[in-house]
């Protein structure tokens, strides 16, 4: 299998992502027999199928690397961290949430890749390279959108390329995913920070009360946690954060 097959099966997985679950109605029915045959084309199809299941196990992989989902559990899991809640909300229940973000935000995308080159493709009115190209168009402009022009020089640099792309049209893949991903990390690290300072303050006011006091054995995490998720439920937390979260990616 060809390069353009394996980038068309990572694409086909991201649009089962972002999608709705109607335009599965349209997909063709895919069986996995391993049965002995004297025709080339039979072993070839079983081979391919194997390795999309392959890919279907990079799938984890294929989700944090050109979507939303970074910057999301990042943001939140800063959160967690500052509400100081230890393990409430649980793991699972941030990873589901910035799931469902991820399935929202990249939304738009999906759709595009859909119209523009597995549809034709299925209806086998264009040809797998065309549907690969077409593909990462849309992908490659949302990750272009929220990438940072410092980044791509970094990997551009570290590539030692011979020749530099003269416009952003002609980065490589292979640099644009990279430098993406630490985009994606620095703007959650910003998110986070700014999220940790009213929470820091509600520390630094207990934990001078309580000096002022002559408490010092008392832990002031446990008098600043009550004031910190009453805060947070007083200001609707949780809608301004997951806002925040979206119109950032807008």
């Amino acid at each position: 299998m060809n390069k353009s097959k394996i980038g068309m099966l990572m694409i086909f997985i991201i649009l089962l992502l972002s999608v709705d679950v109607s335009f599965a109605q349209q997909l063709p029915n895919v069986s996995l027999q391993i049965n002995g045959t004297d025709n080339p084309n039979d072993l070839s199809n079983t081979i391919e199928i194997i390795i999309l299941l392959t890919v279907l196990s990079l799938l984890p992989t294929i989700i944090i690397m050109m979507t939303s989902f970074t910057r999301i559990i990042i943001v939140l899991s800063f959160l967690r961290n500052a509400l100081a809640t230890q393990q409430n909300p649980p793991t699972q229940v941030l990873i589901g949430l910035a799931i469902f973000l991820t399935f929202f935000i990249m939304a738009p995308v999906g759709s595009e890749v859909y119209d523009t080159s597995l549809k034709p493709y299925f209806d086998e009115e264009i040809t797998q390279e065309e549907a690969f190209e077409n593909a990462m168009i849309p992908i490659r402009a949302f990750m272009m959108k929220q990438t940072r022009e410092n980044d791509i020089s970094l990997f551009l640099e570290l590539s030692k390329a011979a020749e530099k792309p003269e416009k952003l049209e002609d980065i490589p893949n292979s640099v644009l995913i990279p430098a993406f991903l630490i985009s994606e990390l620095k703007t959650g690290f910003q998110m986070g920070f700014i999220l940790f300072i009213p929470f820091i303050i509600i520390d630094m006011v207990v934990a001078s009360t309580l000096m002022s006091m002559g408490m010092m054995m008392l832990p002031p995490v446990m008098i600043s946690l009550p004031f910190k998720i009453l805060l947070f439920i007083l200001i609707d937390g949780w809608n301004l954060i997951v806002r925040s979260i979206v119109i950032g990616f807008k």
